[in-house]
């Protein structure tokens, strides 16, 4: 399922619900693709055909569980993006969401935004927070950067629109929806690259350089975000070394999320970090089904080395399957340079 240009906006008109290349409003020049996936699948019932379901999924009117596939993914080129249920949960709770933007304002580069946010599982509704705050969050940051805003305002103004697109889920009763939230804009200035990332909870952005034969170059290769968990907070306390703090039965306990519960402002003061590179290499946005088997940046190089974007994420989620599948799987990747340009629709 995708949904093309949800959220987007004309930064001429402020038209929303765009699916081409000129605003249908005002006919201004627009020049994106936009995918998101899942998050709240409009698939209808498959027993009934009703479009309306509850708080866990069944069918509200002939009460039927919602079917959805294991795995979805996309290729826009400048991005390939795929989440996928993994073995242990019954569902995917995870969410990823990706613009790719060419000319959006005079003198703009040609830039990629992406978000990837992971369904608080305890809480309610998980899987409609996280497909709320990636359509949200992509949407607000295209729709900055197409007005002329640097990367660095333009993914603040995002995480602020998915922050309120979660704390605007309904929920009768129960824990308020939450999720994790990280976002790239990645920015491409003719021979370099700018990596601008922002990140609430424990989803991650890492930087894998390759070498010109398509390796990987473990020496330059790196996390660009700093988890907001339990487990960091012991590294960043000095209790204990990475390994030792995983280890920990409250590793993966959130110390800020996106939600209702949350505060108004959820992130950290350092959320945000921009890197130049100039490649070859992928950045790499993920859910922590990926990286909590292979948390350092040249382990997760291995599983893809050589391969394209899409071929990639593929070979990075059969790696987490092998391990175990024991959490929903979410893999975004964009290729440094931007090689082979999508012409847009």
């Amino acid at each position: 399922m995708s949904d093309e240009g949800a959220d987007l906006r004309c930064a001429g008109c402020s038209a929303v619900g765009l699916d081409s290349r000129r605003c249908p409003s005002c006919g201004s020049e627009l020049g994106y693709r936009y995918v998101a996936l899942p998050g709240d699948d409009p698939t209808p019932c498959v027993e009934c055909g009703a479009d309306r379901f509850d708080a866990e999924g069944r069918c509200a009117q002939c009460g039927r569980a919602r079917t959805a596939p294991d795995r979805f993914d996309a290729d826009l080129g400048a991005v390939a993006v795929l989440t996928d249920r993994g073995i242990a949960h019954a569902r995917n709770e995870d969410a990823v969401a990706a613009g790719v933007l060419e000319g959006a304002a005079p003198g703009a580069a040609a830039s990629v935004v992406i978000a990837v946010s992971d369904g608080v599982s305890t809480s309610s509704r998980p899987q409609v927070a996280s497909g709320a705050a990636v359509r949200a969050g992509v949407g607000a940051t295209a729709a900055a950067l197409a007005t002329g805003a640097p990367a660095a305002e333009a993914i603040m103004t995002g995480l602020t629109a998915a922050v309120q697109a979660v704390r605007d889920v309904d929920v009768p009763d129960g824990p308020a929806p939450s999720c994790t939230y990280v976002s790239a804009v990645v920015a491409h200035h003719g021979e370099e690259t700018e990596i601008t990332v922002v990140n609430v909870g424990d989803s991650r952005a890492y930087w894998l350089p390759t070498g010109r034969d398509g390796r990987p170059a473990d020496e330059q290769a790196q996390r660009l975000t700093v988890d907001d968990s339990w487990a960091q907070a012991l590294v960043d306390a000095g209790a204990m070394d990475e390994r030792a703090a995983m280890a920990d039965p409250r590793a993966h306990t959130l110390i800020r999320w996106l939600g209702a519960d949350s505060p108004p402002e959820p992130w950290a003061d350092n959320c945000v970090r921009t890197v130049r590179v100039s490649g070859p290499g992928l950045l790499l946005l993920c859910s922590d089904g990926l990286w909590n088997y292979a948390p350092s940046p040249s382990g997760l190089a291995e599983q893809m080395a050589g391969a394209a974007p899409a071929a990639a994420a593929r070979a990075l989620a059969e790696f987490a399957l092998r391990c175990g599948g024991g959490d929903n799987i979410t893999v975004a990747l964009a290729p440094v340079p931007w090689g082979s340009r999508p012409s847009v629709p």
